[in-house]
């Protein structure tokens, strides 16, 4: 890849005179010829007789390699593949140059015996049925198993059971919206079937009815059961028509998870809007067509503390105990949350990080805090040094504190900035209070019966 990025920066310098006003021209520099390239496709017979096992070696210095081996594909200068059925296979193979992309003759290779412990792994066996099987899978657009059909995650995601609890990397993050309170993020309708089997071979159907452009599409397909990732060739996951052209490689697919009857495959955002993993839910059919849907919860389902209920002068007492109280956002713990019908969604500051939660309300939590004072009902705010003062009062009937001309603290570059003068209590913990805090909803959506809600801790 450092090679590549070489190529890329080349490219842009020439851009760069392009656009100015010199007339000189400049070479990208030469493509090699086909002799010049070199490059070896080896069975490996000792661990496979039936060269089952193949060995892709790049051999050309200053390139990148481009293979396409049918089942599957890699930029990788070696790469071991495994072909678990007897049959001639294609390998092509190109050579990412300076100067262009040169295309080789394709190799035969020529697998003599099935070994099926390739594909024997619990995880092939949950995607497609296990040799001889196939599995159909569907979008969960009725929320069957998930909330919905699709989720949104950190390109830095990855399985979810893994170790790091489905983080890689930096980019790390999630929202997983509830889809019947969402219905705008994709139609609803029949999406089609996915169908996975091993019937001589790795084999991948997609109908896809909701998506007429690419209709029905017949391929191939590779698990990596080590990586937990999903390659596609000649067939896409089922999809959505508004983001087909949101993701340049459908067939690149990160398995997030897999059981027998629930998948969760992501493909990379490019375009549209920033990049991130869109990551469809899927249950099999067999698992669809024997839902009931749940009986209906009992009770009222609510969080814990939701629209607490006081008693005449308990929310001041809480809020300022017998003479004053001081309280900051809850910047290390769980310190915002979208409250819907009673029902929050967030267990801590990853959570909402970047859609909301970022650095910049963490500097602006640091050393910042508010506080209500008994007598004469005041109210002080630091913001990170800088002093306002005012008066609060209390609405008994509705848990609803007024600061005068004053806030919360603020964060005058983030969206979710509270200007609102009037506060709600949307959760409390009467007696907890010391370790549970409050709950100030800043933001009402009548419509979905939603509090956007600061977590506000004693100091």
């Amino acid at each position: 890849m450092k090679h590549l990025k070489k190529f890329i920066w080349v490219v842009l310098i020439g851009i760069s005179f392009i656009t100015s006003c010199q007339k000189e021209t400049y070479d990208l520099g030469r493509m090699l010829d086909k002799s010049e390239i070199k490059f070896e496709v080896v069975q490996d017979l000792v661990t496979d007789p039936g060269g089952n096992t193949v060995i892709l070696i790049n051999k050309t210095p200053e390139t990148v390699a481009m293979w396409d081996y049918g089942t599957g594909k890699s930029n990788r200068d070696r790469d071991t593949i495994r072909f678990a059925f007897k049959g001639d296979y294609t390998v092509k193979y190109s050579a990412m140059t300076a100067g262009g992309v040169v295309e080789m003759d394709p190799v035969t290779v020529k697998v003599t015996a099935d070994n099926l412990s390739y594909v024997n792994d619990p995880l092939w066996i949950a995607l497609s049925g296990g040799p001889g099987n196939e599995k159909t899978w569907i979008l969960d657009i009725k929320a069957q198993y998930f909330d919905g059909p699709l989720y949104f995650y950190g390109t830095n995601n990855g399985w979810l059971e893994g170790g790091n609890a489905g983080c890689y990397g930096a980019d790390c993050w999630n929202w997983n919206p509830v889809y019947k309170d969402n219905t705008w993020l994709m139609d609803n309708g029949d999406y089609g079937t996915l169908t996975f089997n091993l019937k001589g071979g790795p084999f991948v159907k997609a109908n896809h009815l909701m998506l007429p452009s690419r209709g029905q599409e017949s391929g191939t397909y590779y698990l990596d059961k080590d990586n937990k990732t999903l390659t596609m060739t000649g067939a896409t996951p089922l999809h959505d028509a508004n983001r087909d052209g949101c993701v340049a490689a459908w067939g690149n697919i990160k398995v997030m998870s897999l059981t027998a009857t629930t998948m969760q495959l992501a493909v990379l955002r490019t375009s549209c809007e920033g990049p991130c993993l869109l990551v469809y839910n899927f249950v099999s059919k067999e698992y669809s067509d024997n839902w009931t849907p749940p009986p209906p919860p009992v009770g009222n389902n609510f969080d814990e503390g939701f629209n607490p209920k006081f008693e005449t002068g308990e929310l001041l007492n809480m809020i300022t105990s017998s003479s004053m109280r001081t309280w900051a956002l809850d910047a290390s713990g769980n310190p915002v949350d979208w409250i819907g019908k009673g029902k929050g969604w967030t267990t801590g500051q990853a959570d909402s990080r970047d859609w909301g939660w970022n650095d910049s309300w963490v500097t602006a939590a640091t050393n910042s805090w508010i506080k209500f004072e008994k007598n004469g009902l005041k109210y002080t705010r630091n913001q990170n040094g800088t002093i306002t003062t005012g008066t609060f009062s209390i609405n008994e009937s509705t848990n609803e504190i007024n600061l005068g001309s004053n806030t919360l603290i603020q964060n005058s570059g983030s969206w979710m900035n509270p200007t609102q003068t009037t506060i709600k209590v949307v959760k409390a913990f009467k007696g907890d209070e010391a370790t549970k805090g409050i709950w100030f909803g800043t933001a009402y959506d009548s419509g979905k019966d939603e509090w956007l809600a600061f977590h506000y801790i004693m100091q």
